[in-house]
């Protein structure tokens, strides 16, 4: 199973979505790997801090780097979200999850890195894959899940009903 959410163009209303999924199955008692987006701060323009909790724990790592207030490039540090992406990756191991959740294929991701390879093990391991996507990176996702992935609807019921889990 591989499904897939998008949402409108307001920032962060997919990393809401997925968070407020996991926090429910992880009340249900589901054992969770991935990772959702939590972003904080004035999140005016290039203003916001971007954190990635880790559903096997609740660790979370820092994913932006202030460029200073005159930058408009983009703040994304790749060092932290690589160790992110090596952490959840080490969970699929150890922790036996029901759901990879991942906060978004984004760029990183439609250039063949990021959480990419996670998201491809995981599928290979027969463990369900809950991401966002973009409307900047639907092409790539598109090439990059062959037909595989499943649209859904972006409403936590549309979710927990692709999950077959009582909302």
């Amino acid at each position: 199973m591989f499904g897939y959410v998008t949402t409108g163009r307001e920032r962060g209303e997919a990393d809401r979505l997925l968070a407020g999924v996991a926090a429910h199955l992880a009340a249900l008692g589901w054992p969770l790997a991935g990772a959702v987006q939590h972003n904080s701060g004035g999140c005016e323009g290039h203003a916001c801090d971007m954190d990635l909790r880790l559903l096997d724990g609740g660790e979370t790592i820092r994913i932006s780097q202030s460029l200073g207030s005159l930058s408009d490039g983009c703040r994304l540090d790749p060092a932290g979200l690589e160790e992110a992406v090596g952490r959840v990756s080490a969970s699929l191991l150890r922790a036996a999850p029901r759901l990879l959740i991942i906060n978004k294929f984004g760029r990183q991701e439609a250039e063949g890195r990021g959480f990419r390879p996670v998201i491809a093990e995981a599928l290979m391991q027969g463990i369900p894959v809950l991401t966002g996507v973009g409307h900047d990176h639907d092409d790539a996702f598109a090439a990059f899940a062959g037909g595989l992935a499943t649209p859904l609807p972006p409403t936590p019921e549309g979710i927990l009903d692709w999950l077959s889990v009582p909302a």
